[in-house]
């Protein structure tokens, strides 16, 4: 077992990986930009480094800066969190050049996964059920027409490099193709300094459902069940849940098998999940696989009373995953709590939070790295906390989930605390009869009264 981990990341999830290391008894270096010097995980760690000026890209994407916070402390292995760095081929393979254990799958498994075209690839190759499109990158109008004329409309033009909703074209009729796939090639040489693009068949009204996988470096892989991140805004996930409320067992036992066939192709290690589409027949396709812990893992860790990070851990360090059977108990939500005005478009609204008074109660659990007063930076993701309840049915994880709601107060900036209260009295949600774009075409948010 490692000594010493550098947490590569910052906010909750750097906290949340100190938190799991100092009850495994593992010493924590914390990185930090000057913008976020007053921060928990900077106050929590054993030791503290600073990497640079508060944008990004001169701190928590800086490599070289990274590595030499490492070196100085003598840390053996360093935690990408998520974002930032953590899904970066060339920064797992630089820490392997310097033997600093990676936290994380390997530069080729990473490199497989996050190129979207090379991922699909792999996926057809080893049977896990891909949406009709192209066999890869689509190099010009022509081939992207005669791709097209074989799957139908409506189709979606994906960025290959592309994520986080950006890089992407709707394209419901074939006179919108060539100006569409254009505006696409040229957004993805913007945002991803690469232009290649691809296409699929856009499937109609679908369940975004994803399924948790670990991977140790010994060829076991398991799934750890699914969690349903339906509820999106703007290709943004709002509220995650598991398990999902199309799931049937015979469905989760298809699913699982798919995303561990995609974990043995690329020879995975660690914590991934494999993104699916599912259409109201039950069929299923594969979108992508992430290759690091993400957002929504602590209702996995909820309904499976398994420490997502702790596995990561003892991963890298090269222990065997356990053979006991995964039990699946209970129903968990989290919802996303970000720093932004729903009332006005959702814009963001950093500064300093007067008050901040968490919520409690049993099944009631939150991961911040937000106080009072703490002064949210402009720098970064809005999200400020990730609100999550578990109880016995969906049903009480709902009302669980509106009472926490209600207690947690923030005062000094707007949060998207109302716009989850509202959501957890709409009948679709209620009913689990809602889509990917379900948000965006029916919920509508009600500004509170004054």
């Amino acid at each position: 077992m490692f000594n010493k981990i550098l947490i590569a990341n910052r906010g909750e999830i750097a906290l949340r990986v100190i938190r799991t290391c100092k009850e495994l008894g593992i010493k924590t270096v914390a990185v930090y930009s000057t913008a976020d010097a007053n921060s928990l995980h900077v106050k929590f760690a054993d030791e503290a480094v600073c990497i640079g000026p508060p944008a990004g890209k001169d701190s928590y994407l800086k490599i070289p800066s990274i590595l030499a916070a490492a070196e100085i402390t003598n840390a053996e292995a360093i935690h990408p969190g998520y974002g930032f760095l953590s899904e970066n081929a060339e920064f797992s393979r630089i820490c392997q050049e310097h033997d600093i254990k990676f936290i994380g799958p390997s530069p080729d498994a990473i490199g497989k996964m996050g190129d979207k075209a090379v991922a699909k690839a792999t996926m057809i190759a080893n049977d896990v059920p891909v949406v009709p499109g192209s066999d890869g990158v689509v190099e010009s109008y022509e081939d992207a027409k005669k791709v097209c004329d074989e799957i139908g409309f409506p189709v979606i033009i994906k960025a290959s490099a592309g994520g986080g909703g950006r890089g992407m074209r709707l394209v419901m009729e074939a006179d919108e193709l060539e100006k569409n796939y254009k505006m696409c090639r040229n957004e993805a040489e913007t945002a991803f300094n690469n232009p290649a693009v691809y296409i699929e068949r856009f499937v109609t009204n679908p369940h975004h459902v994803e399924i948790q996988v670990l991977s140790d470096q010994h060829g076991n892989h398991i799934h750890l069940g699914e969690r349903d991140c339906s509820l999106q805004r703007r290709h943004q996930k709002v509220l995650e849940e598991s398990p999902s409320p199309l799931m049937t067992e015979e469905l989760r036992e298809r699913m699982g098998t798919a995303a561990t066939n995609a974990a043995k192709a690329v020879d995975y290690e660690g914590a991934g999940t494999v993104e699916f589409l599912v259409d109201d027949d039950h069929n299923f396709y594969f979108m992508e696989m992430n290759t690091r812990i993400q957002v929504e893992h602590p209702v996995t860790e909820e309904v499976t009373g398994i420490d997502l990070i702790e596995q990561q851990i003892r991963v890298a360090a090269g222990e065997k995953l356990s053979d006991e059977p995964i039990e699946f108990e209970n129903h968990s939500i989290e919802c996303r709590i970000n720093a932004e005005d729903p009332e006005h478009n959702f814009r963001p609204s950093a500064g300093e939070i007067k008050v901040f008074h968490p919520p409690g109660g049993h099944g009631v659990r939150l991961d911040t790295h937000a106080y009072s007063g703490y002064r949210i930076p402009p720098h970064y993701d809005s999200m400020i906390a990730k609100l999550i309840v578990c109880a016995p049915t969906r049903e009480q994880a709902i009302k669980k989930m509106k009472r926490a709601l209600q207690e947690f107060i923030i005062e000094g900036v707007k949060t998207t605390i109302p716009y989850h209260i509202q959501l957890m009295d709409d009948e679709n949600f209620i009913n689990g009869t809602f889509d990917t774009k379900y948000l965006e075409r029916e919920f509508k948010f009600k500004p509170e009264e004054n």
